[in-house]
Order: structure tokens, then C-alpha cells, then sequence
């Protein structure tokens, strides 16, 4: 005699291509949650770091302006005695004044890409202090642990793994959501009344919606400085001709007319005193820009490079090298010629770190940071709400239903197929993740299955 069973609440059905994308969005969000919700928290408290590091190290940055200038060979002099352990390797000069000059060592201990910044007074050629700097952009110790924070959770490498799953999902999730909230639209007009959960699902769609844009952006930009996807970007920029350009050096032999003349007299190493003469030549070659670098050459002979460091709008990043012991220009790189992929890629990672604009640039990441963290919120709010209401315990909301690719146009699973396979050889922590959700749940699908068949039993007469 069969057994009568109270019915319990299922998810809605869904038909057709929606079922599909319904499924894949909810999974995804589900699972990729947490990730997205940490790089969006990350990424918030990093955008406000550069007036936290404003206050935080005014004493180092920081200095009364004066009437009369030290030249930079004696500020580099003063830091050298300040820190004579180190090797002198750069000299970013004051910008403004009331800024300090950064004196860059490096030294035994530094991890890679750390220098040590010595910071002088440009009036009186006093130090006021030094930090661990970080990167081309300079990053003071506060700002470099909430950029390791955001890209790495402070695991190093291991930690990358985190922010590429992020950014490989994260536009999957927000055009799964757009597709979504396009096909809602359309039913919602036929409701009569909307539940608690539908409203959150409104919520949670208008939300989505503003921040799509920004959250495809942060995505892109974010995978082109990933481990393994960040490699294939950078490869498929090379061979389109999308790289950044080299600086090359043109006619900087000047050994070369000793051949057959017994060796060549070995170079003498760069002295910084020569440092005011090496900025002045490459002012007078266009170098503009307030902020530079000055970077001493690597081995003896080669020459020196001035590269300007001003990341904001307009961008000026052009480097010149310079003859050591004529002043001569030697080679030129000017963003101007960079290709036009190149720029973007320059402009889309300033922007995605906040420097791009000043604080407006500032603010919207603040903006698109917090609509982030609202979206998975009221996602797993929706999660929550879609639970057995009889369930006992913490319990959370039914998935939907197995089996909607059979309910979509053969057309477009093929199609879909065929393009996550295309995306997942290119981002490939994209491509393992979704294989293995799709193993997991073949291999839950089978059990439930196994589960719900009833066991048959051998009858003798």
C-alpha cells in the first residue's frame, strides 16, 4: 500500500535556456561567494590607502618647504651615510615641495620587488626616515600589506589561487545574473504580489545590474596580472603586437672602436654624484613629469634611466636612457607610441588600483566595492530564504533541480560547451573549477539516483 507523504516546498521550475543559466548562476554565486565577497572587501580598504599612508608616514613624506634646495647628489650623499649597508640603486626626487626625495637601496632581507627608501629633506639634505617600498608604484608598507591581502590573503603564491578564482568567475556570475534579471522582467509584470524573496531577488538583480559594468571591468583587468591566465594575457598580447614597448639603447658602445686594438679599458662605475646631470639631460629630452625615477645603471658602462612615474590622468610614463659620462639620449620610450592595447591595458590596471583619476577614481571603487559585497550578501539571503520551511537545524535552500541542459535548445548547450571550453583553456583555474563542479555534481546526481530506486528483492515459489 503506497504511503501518502505531505508535500514539501521545491524550487520554482524553470524552463527552457533559463533553467540552464538559473542553474549556473546559482552554483557559481554559491561557490564563488566567499572569494568574491573577500577581493571586494580587500579591494575597498585598499583604495583608501594613499590618504591613510598621507597620515600615517607625514614624517617621512612630509617636509617644511624651504627657500633654498640641496642638490640631489648631496641629498643622496646624506642618505648614504644614514644607511651605508646598502647598495644605491635609484632617487625619485621631491615632487612637490613640502615632499620629500626617496633615496632607493636595495639590501640583504628585502623580499622581491622591496627597496629600501631613505627619506630626505630637499631643503636641508636631513633624513627623516626610511621604509620598506614596494613595487614600481612605491608602495609604503601599509599599502603593500592590503595589496598582498587583496591579491594574496598574506599566503604568498598559494594565495593567488584565490583572486584568479575570483576574477575568472566573477564575469560569469554577473552576465549569468544580467541574462537573469532580463528574462524576470518579463514574468514579473504578470505577478500579482511578491514575496519576502522576491523581493530580495528584485534587490539583489538591481544591485547586479549597477554594478555590472564595474564588476566586468575589475574582472578583466584583475585576470591580467593573475598566475596562469595572466601568462596566456600577456602571450596573446605579444604576439598581436599589444606589449608594452622595451627601452632599447642605441648607439651606447662606445668600446666598440678598440677591437683589434687590445681590450677595452673597463668602465668606471656610476658615481651619483653624477645624478643632478643625468635628471637635467633627460629634462631637456622631454621627461617632464613631476614624479621620475632615476635609476642607476645596473653594471658599470651601461646607462643610466629616467622614467617618469606620474600614473594619474594624463598618464606620463615615458623613459629615456642616458649616457653616464656625455649626457647623451641614448633610447626613448614614449606612451605616446605605446599601441593602443597597451594603453589600455596601462589605464585599466591604474583605474582597477585607483590611481588612475585621483579620488573620484577612489570613490567609485568604494562605490563598486560596497555594491559587491550587497549583491553576495542578499545572494545568499536568497539561499537562505528558498529553505524547507518544516526544516529543523540550520538547513539552507534546495538548488535547482538537475537535468535543465535537456530543457535548452540543443543549439545553445552546444554553444555553451564549446565556449567554456575555448574560456577555460585560456583561464584555466576557470576551466579546472568548472570541471570539477561538473564531476562533483555528476557524482552526487548518481547517488541521489542510486538512492531513490527502490531495492528489489528476489521472490522463490
Amino acid at each position: 500500500m503506497a504511503t501518502q507523504t505531505e508535500p514539501t516546498s521545491s524550487p520554482p521550475r524553470a524552463s527552457g535556456w533559463r533553467g540552464l543559466f538559473l542553474r549556473l548562476h546559482f552554483y557559481a554565486g554559491v561557490l564563488v561567494g566567499p572569494f568574491v565577497l573577500i577581493a571586494a572587501l580587500t579591494g575597498v580598504l585598499y583604495a583608501a590607502t594613499p590618504q591613510m599612508e598621507s597620515w600615517i608616514y607625514s614624517d617621512q613624506l612630509r617636509a617644511p618647504v624651504g627657500l633654498n634646495q640641496a642638490s640631489l647628489a648631496d641629498q643622496v650623499k646624506a642618505a648614504q651615510a644614514a644607511h651605508p649597508g646598502g647598495d644605491l640603486v635609484a632617487v625619485r626626487p621631491a615632487p612637490e615641495p613640502g615632499d620629500t626625495t626617496r633615496v632607493l637601496f636595495t639590501e640583504d632581507g628585502l623580499g622581491e620587488s622591496e627597496r629600501r627608501a631613505v627619506f630626505v629633506d630637499p631643503a636641508t639634505a636631513q633624513v627623516r626616515g626610511d621604509l620598506v617600498a614596494y613595487g614600481s608604484s612605491g608602495a609604503l608598507p601599509l599599502r603593500t600589506t592590503l595589496d598582498q591581502l587583496h591579491r594574496t590573503l598574506l599566503l604568498g603564491e598559494p594565495g593567488r589561487l584565490y583572486s584568479e578564482l575570483a576574477a575568472s568567475w566573477l564575469w560569469v556570475v554577473a552576465l549569468g545574473g544580467l541574462v537573469l534579471w532580463v528574462s524576470r522582467r518579463r514574468t514579473r509584470r504578470a505577478e500579482k504580489a511578491e514575496s519576502a524573496r522576491g523581493k530580495t531577488v528584485r534587490r539583489h538583480g538591481s544591485v547586479g545590474l549597477w554594478v555590472l559594468l564595474g564588476a566586468l571591468f575589475l574582472s578583466a583587468t584583475g585576470l591580467t596580472w593573475s598566475a596562469y591566465a595572466g601568462e596566456n594575457v600577456s602571450a596573446l598580447r605579444e604576439s598581436l603586437g599589444w606589449a608594452t614597448p622595451a627601452l632599447k639603447v642605441t648607439g651606447g658602445d662606445e668600446h666598440a672602436g678598440h677591437a683589434g686594438h687590445g681590450e677595452a679599458p673597463t668602465p668606471a662605475p656610476a658615481r651619483p654624484e653624477s645624478v643632478d646631470a643625468m635628471l637635467a639631460s633627460a629634462r631637456a629630452a622631454g621627461i617632464d613629469a613631476a614624479s621620475v625615477e632615476i635609476g642607476l645603471p645596473a653594471k658599470p658602462g651601461a646607462p643610466w634611466q629616467v622614467a617618469e612615474v606620474e600614473r594619474g590622468w594624463p598618464t606620463q610614463v615615458d623613459t629615456v636612457a642616458v649616457d653616464g659620462t656625455t649626457g647623451q639620449i641614448l633610447g626613448e620610450v614614449r606612451f605616446a607610441d605605446y599601441p593602443l592595447m597597451a594603453k589600455l591595458a596601462r589605464w585599466g590596471i591604474d583605474a582597477h588600483m585607483g590611481v588612475l583619476f585621483g579620488w573620484p577614481n577612489q570613490i567609485a571603487l568604494l562605490l563598486l566595492g560596497a555594491g559587491l559585497v550587497t549583491m553576495v550578501v542578499l545572494g545568499y539571503r536568497m539561499w537562505w530564504q528558498r529553505r524547507p520551511t518544516r526544516a529543523t537545524g540550520l538547513t539552507f535552500g534546495r538548488p535547482i533541480p538537475r537535468g535543465q541542459w535537456r530543457k535548452a535548445p540543443p543549439a545553445l548547450v552546444a554553444g555553451l560547451v564549446v565556449l567554456a571550453a575555448a574560456i577555460g583553456w585560456f583561464v584555466p583555474l576557470f576551466g579546472i573549477s568548472l570541471l570539477a563542479f561538473l564531476v562533483i555534481d555528476l557524482l552526487l546526481g548518481l547517488r541521489s539516483r542510486r538512492r531513490s530506486q527502490p531495492e528489489s528483492t528476489d521472490v522463490t515459489v
